[in-house]
């Protein structure tokens, strides 16, 4: 799969560099939003929590990777 990037110029799509698709290919396209769906009050809480992971993560409290792979696989 090959990602293209285009903008929009008079209403019409404008690749952003040329691409080797052969004439007459058909493609299907998708926007892309920015941003994310979270309201002030939910990206409130996500930027304690970083917060919060980060002092923690400062003081020495993690764990090894391997050991929370293993925890996550025994909840599936």
């Amino acid at each position: 799969m090959q990602t293209l990037k285009a903008r929009v110029r008079a209403g019409r799509l404008v690749l952003d560099e040329p691409t080797r698709l052969p004439e007459g290919t058909e493609i299907e396209l998708t926007t892309t939003e920015r941003g994310d769906d979270l309201d002030a009050q939910e990206r409130a809480a996500l930027h304690t929590a970083l917060a919060d992971a980060w002092q923690s993560a400062t003081r020495g409290e993690t764990k090894p990777a391997k050991q929370l792979a293993t925890k996550l696989r025994k909840r599936a």
